[in-house]
C-alpha cells in the first residue's frame, strides 16, 4: 500500500485552530518535522486542509 510523507513547511501562528488541530492530529509540532503516514482519504483530507502548511509525497 502507498504511503505519504507529509513534511511541515510553515508555521502556525496566524493559522485557524482547526488547522493547527489538524497538524497535531497528522503528528507535526514543527516546521521540519516529517511523518510518513497510510494514503487513506482521511490522510489525504487532512493534508488538503493544510495544504498550503505542508509538503506531501507518495513513498514506498
Amino acid at each position: 500500500m502507498a504511503r505519504l510523507k507529509v513534511e511541515q513547511k510553515k508555521g502556525i501562528i496566524g493559522v485557524k485552530a482547526n488547522q493547527r488541530e489538524t497538524l497535531r492530529t497528522l503528528g507535526l509540532k514543527r516546521i521540519g518535522d516529517v511523518v510518513v503516514k497510510e494514503d487513506r482519504p482521511e490522510i489525504r483530507g487532512m493534508v488538503n486542509t493544510v495544504r498550503h502548511l505542508v509538503t506531501f509525497e507518495e513513498v514506498d
